[in-house]
């Protein structure tokens, strides 16, 4: 049963609370992961979310059916894989200015094409095979000041492999992406919300072998928090497709970089370089781009439940 409502204003609405939200989330982790695992972080932020995740399915009525799955190890597939791209996204948002973090995660529907076209077999024309070619070019143009850098000696190894993390996170988010697809062919929305979080939540235990430094009670604060932050968001962005398509709503993403630069400038001092400002908008427009000609391909919103 189709129980998506066409209001585009409220899917738009709740897009951007998610944005901010997930700004919030990010906050959190920049300032309270300093020196913790990255493993540890995702814990937080996974468990954390479950709460909000749990009484959501409850005011849907789905509490019990959310649990029932035709497909357990799709679900673990994409559990790992997320969380992956998880602690690379996390191990990013630490060691870069929090507008670089975001600015590279806006590869994802760059490498989303890729596999897309690789996994699944789906149909790629030039336009979009363009499109992907010249987002990496803006990709480049962000990177190539840091690989000057490191080359040179002038730079703190931490900032290249957080750049490369950055990158990292958005190819293993495109995986993930592929596994969602999959999952929808017989999995409801909620379900795989919901298994991806208890996945999340234990994979991450795995990595307590390999340490957890002890962090501070205002660390452990900001990081619950983080997970609180983060499964709203969630919830909002799985709400916000209900209501519009996904070509009205994809767009406002590039909102975010807008409250990254502001709140990387207030709160952690860090400005926007030429190469970040010029590679962002060159990310932008191909992002935009192969959005559009999604839309004009006829992509459909894919069912809330």
């Amino acid at each position: 049963m189709d129980k998506t409502v066409t209001n585009p204003l409220r899917g738009i609405t709740m897009k951007l609370l998610s944005i901010l939200l997930f700004l919030c989330m990010q906050i959190l982790i920049k300032e309270g992961g300093k020196g913790l695992a990255t493993g540890e972080i995702t814990f937080f932020r996974s468990l954390f979310a479950m709460p909000a995740i749990l009484a959501w399915l409850a005011l849907r009525g789905e509490f019990l059916s959310a649990f029932r799955t035709d497909n357990p190890f799709g679900h673990f597939k994409r559990g790992f894989i997320g969380v992956i791209s998880m602690s690379f996204g996390f191990y990013a948002l630490v060691h870069l200015p929090l507008p670089e973090a975001i600015v590279i995660g806006y590869a994802l529907p760059l490498f989303t094409v890729i596999a897309g076209a690789v996994l699944l077999g789906e149909e790629v024309r030039a336009y979009r095979w363009s499109a992907v070619a010249v987002g990496f070019v803006g990709v480049m143009i962000i990177l190539w000041p840091k690989l000057d850098l490191f080359t040179s000696g002038q730079m703190s190894t931490g900032e290249f492999a957080g750049a490369i993390a950055a990158l990292m996170s958005a190819a293993m988010a495109a995986l993930a992406m592929v596994q969602v697809r999959q999952l929808v062919r017989t999995e409801n929305t909620p379900t795989i919300v919901l298994y991806f979080s208890l996945s999340a939540t234990l994979l991450s235990l795995l990595t307590i072998p390999f340490g957890w430094p002890a962090m501070t009670w205002e660390q452990a604060l900001m990081l619950m928090g983080a997970g609180f932050f983060g499964g709203v968001a969630q919830i909002l962005l799985t709400e916000s497709y209900r209501y519009a398509d996904v070509s009205t709503i994809a767009p406002f993403e590039y909102t975010s970089i807008i409250g990254g630069a502001a709140v990387g400038y207030l709160l952690f001092g860090e400005t926007l370089s030429a190469s970040l400002f010029f590679g962002a908008a060159v990310i932008i427009g191909s992002g935009v781009f192969i959005i559009w000609r999604e839309s004009r391909r006829g992509v459909k919103r894919p069912s809330a439940g």
